[in-house]
């Protein structure tokens, strides 16, 4: 049995949770431009892979390459950047199916609350990337409050942040992790968009 804190309230298979495309955004258009923004000033591109993804990935621009892992293989095949889709559970397996070093680039969008098995995922995110290349993990405080993890809905925007960079330091394999908050705050100011981002480290 997982861990308490990675426990859901629902653990019921996730297949069919997410059996029914949900063809909606999670976050506002705030939000969701200030992830394509983030992209842009990190220059994402080559080949990249959109872990947790669905129907967008907020780019703005299409890469190289872009591979989409997510549960509906509906919601995949209908985006349009996608060059490559992978129909995959990382809660019941978090091995990422890509040779080493095979990414410049991998994304989380408001998905990492719902890994039972963070660190380990982010363990093969550091396998498959490229010495230097980055992973982006974006959230806001929204979610399927039944999916997510304990420790997610236990906590708030602070703590979401500090469980993130836990999670990447003991993934290993990255830099320290860099910690911003990317829309403006204040009391109607929207959906909270944070980031954190941390390079695969290089082999010494």
């Amino acid at each position: 049995m997982a861990e308490r804190r990675f426990q859901r309230y629902d653990e019921g298979p996730d297949a069919a949770f997410y059996a029914v495309p949900r063809f909606v955004t999670h976050i506002d258009d705030a939000a969701i431009g200030a992830v394509a923004d983030l992209y842009e000033e990190l220059g994402v591109g080559g080949a990249v892979l959109d872990l947790m993804s669905s129907w967008v990935s907020h780019l703005r621009r299409r890469p190289e390459r872009l591979t989409v892992l997510g549960m509906n293989a509906e919601e995949l095949a209908a985006n349009p950047m996608a060059t490559e889709r992978v129909v995959h559970d990382l809660n019941v397996d978090p091995t990422l199916s890509f040779a080493d070093d095979s990414f410049d680039a991998v994304l989380c969008c408001v998905s990492i609350d719902y890994l039972v098995d963070p660190v380990r995922v982010l363990a093969e995110v550091a396998r498959v990337l490229r010495p230097g290349a980055p992973v982006v993990v974006t959230f806001s405080n929204r979610c399927f409050p039944t999916k997510a993890v304990r420790a997610w809905l236990e906590t708030d925007d602070a703590g979401h942040c500090a469980l993130v960079v836990d999670h990447l330091a003991r993934a290993g394999g990255f830099t320290p992790a860099r910690v911003e908050r990317r829309t403006p705050s204040g009391r109607y100011a929207g959906d909270p968009l944070f980031s954190v981002v941390a390079e695969k480290a290089s082999a010494t």
